[in-house]
């Protein structure tokens, strides 16, 4: 594959930005010239990393650029520092991660490499604060994904939110706090796009959600009672969703390595054709 660091200036993030982006290597029997003229555009996935991580978590701790090259995937990931994806308009200048992903960066990538912008051909997928991310992208801009993975994250019912929840003295909490400002207050945040629960009770049978993936190893003390409190309200409110556990697995990146290879076949990318490399 073709590994591309690219750091350019977000009007969305008022800065200097960098991502990383794989893209399909050149088969060795096919000439340069024919391989660089074909106008194919190629299936994307939008790879959300998790709190405390940056764009090159992915590629560090996975073997996601092997199995990108398997299926003649692009990947694009992104740095959202830990922003919860999020817009954060008050702090510094501002920083509106939440609009630049769907605003300023799919639209670069679709004009500036061979990715296909139509909707069967985009998948999003993240771990932990990136999950949130994926699953709050994916009820939001259904129009925009086929499919979506969230690993080790579950949507959290906002209904009892209460201030006093948000004054735990934990890194959290104190995210969480700042979101709740941003907003303007906690009953706006919680009426929100922020509130991935009460919007997947509004979509559950219009048939516009994609298709949807959670994944959690069964010993992530993080995630996994509040990932079966989801399950049992999808099933009440008849969102279909494939729910995949692996024993002895916590919160951690050997969990995620498998756990993206499950959500590439759960996205139904296939293996590219046979070729030299």
């Amino acid at each position: 594959m073709s590994v591309l660091n690219m750091n350019f200036e977000s009007q969305y993030l008022k800065s200097n930005h960098e991502i990383t982006i794989i893209l399909p290597n050149k088969p060795q029997h096919v000439p340069a010239k024919e391989y660089y003229n074909d106008s194919r555009k190629y299936k994307v996935l939008w790879l959300l990393h998790g709190t405390f991580g940056d764009h090159s978590d992915w590629l560090r701790k996975t073997n996601i650029e092997l199995y990108a090259c398997e299926k003649d995937l692009i990947v694009v990931m992104p740095s959202a520092l830990n922003s919860n994806y999020s817009n954060w308009s008050s702090s510094m200048l501002g920083f509106d991660m939440y609009d630049y992903l769907t605003e300023e960066l799919m639209p670069m990538v679709y004009n500036w490499f061979p990715a296909s912008g139509k909707r069967e051909d985009n998948f999003i997928a993240g771990l932990s604060m990136g999950g949130r991310g994926t699953i709050k992208y994916a009820v939001n801009y259904p129009e925009k994904f086929a499919a979506a993975a969230v690993l080790s994250a579950a949507p959290v019912n906002m209904e009892h939110l209460t201030e006093a929840d948000l004054l735990q003295d934990d890194p959290m909490s104190q995210r969480l706090r700042g979101m709740v400002i941003n907003a303007g207050g906690l009953d706006a945040f919680i009426h929100s796009n922020e509130n991935v629960w009460a919007i997947m009770d509004s979509l559950a049978d219009s048939g516009k959600l994609p298709r949807l993936l959670f994944a959690c190893g069964t010993e992530d003390t993080l995630i996994y009672d509040n990932l079966n409190l989801f399950k049992d309200h999808a099933q009440e409110i008849g969102v279909e969703a494939e729910f995949w556990t692996l024993e002895g697995y916590g919160h951690e990146w050997r969990f995620w390595d498998l756990a993206i290879q499950h959500a590439l076949d759960f996205f139904g990318l296939e293996h590219a054709e046979h070729r030299l490399f």
